[in-house]
């Protein structure tokens, strides 16, 4: 099981639809995401590599605010 930003991916989900658990990724940005990263969208999270895993995390580190950064950000 992939965890990115706090977050446990469903395994058995595409990729793009996985990442928009991640609260902040919606379906047009998780797209981008796996673009960017060379990521195949309709790859299923359990044949993601950790090389996959790690550049998407990294990518969803430095250039998006998500998770609990956000949640608080909106609530303030």
């Amino acid at each position: 099981m992939a965890r990115i930003a706090g977050v446990d991916l469903p395994k058995n989900k595409r990729g793009v639809v996985s990442l928009t658990y991640i609260y902040g990724i919606g379906p047009s940005r998780a797209e981008d995401i796996l673009e960017k990263v060379g990521v195949d969208e309709h790859t299923k999270v359990q044949d993601w590599t950790d090389e996959n895993i790690k550049a998407i995390t990294t990518l969803i580190q430095d250039k998006f605010t998500v998770e609990g950064d956000l949640r608080s950000e909106i609530q303030t």
